[in-house]
């Protein structure tokens, strides 16, 4: 679709992949958002309500953080992804009987607040508008 100009919708563009630069920057985004939900899996039962705050305020931060400064929707929720993983993961007994999560409040707490934490950033995250003018479709 092109207007008088001869410009394409951005819309009717083909997908292209990411540079290797945003990739590596995703990537770097994704583990530090499985370190971070490490670390609040960590911190959030040692000081019960301040702790999960700390965490999930961590998370925000990461998340939101990433998102405004890239610009993209892509890097609020590569952190978040990464977050999600090293969570469900650590989330699994081993066979000796150890675990990271107890069946607590504060864990479900933790798990059901980062997930809307992520929901939410990834939702408020800035999204790429198409260039053009300011005209409405059809005319």
């Amino acid at each position: 679709m092109s207007d008088r100009t001869g410009h394409t919708s951005a819309l009717a563009q083909p997908m292209r992949p990411p540079s290797a630069g945003r990739a590596a920057l995703y990537l770097v985004l994704l583990l530090l958002g499985a370190v971070t939900g490490v670390a609040g899996a960590l911190v959030q039962p040692a000081w019960f309500p301040g702790g999960l705050l700390l965490a999930l305020a961590a998370e925000a931060g990461l998340c939101l953080g990433a998102g405004r400064a890239v610009g993209r929707r892509g890097a609020a929720v590569a952190p978040a992804a990464g977050w999600a993983v090293a969570v469900v993961l650590l989330t699994t007994s081993r066979p000796e009987g150890d675990f990271v999560f107890a069946a607590g409040a504060g864990s479900y707490l933790f798990l059901l607040g980062g997930i809307a934490v992520a929901v939410m950033c990834a939702t408020l995250a800035p999204v790429r508008q198409p260039d053009g003018g300011g005209v409405r479709l059809g005319k």
